[in-house]
């Protein structure tokens, strides 16, 4: 039941977040802030905000330090709109979903290739990668 509650509140932070951000927020550094995902602690004290900047690395770390320096407006409008007992601090990171998946799959090429050389298990690829 708790953990069904915590996966609405993030929802919930997490499409608000969204709204602040393309509607409130005058910072032009967050013109291209994408709100990824939201993960809050049990017991609803700490949020951690995943998140995307188009551009390169200089546009990420220029949209988490405006995120950073937004985060006591984006809480009190938060706290202004939702009707939660506490509203969690934020903490803001970058969304690492998509490199995680891009190694993922390059990984389980190289199993396959390794796997349909004559001669050569599956294992003996992953343990060459391990090292």
């Amino acid at each position: 039941m708790a953990k069904r509650r915590i996966e609405r509140v993030n929802q919930l932070l997490r499409e608000e977040l969204a709204k602040l951000i393309l509607r409130s927020a005058k910072d032009p550094r967050l013109a291209s802030v994408s709100i990824m995902a939201v993960r809050t602690t049990p017991d609803l004290k700490y949020a951690t905000v995943y998140v995307r900047a188009g551009g390169n690395r200089e546009a990420l770390a220029a949209a988490l330090e405006g995120l950073g320096s937004a985060e006591g407006f984006l809480r009190r409008e938060l706290g202004r709109r939702l009707h939660l007992r506490r509203i969690p601090e934020l903490t803001f990171e970058e969304d690492q979903t998509i490199e995680r998946a891009g190694r993922i799959e390059e990984l389980l090429r190289q199993v396959r290739s390794a796997s349909t050389r004559p001669g050569s298990s599956p294992d003996d690829a992953t343990e060459r990668e391990v090292e």
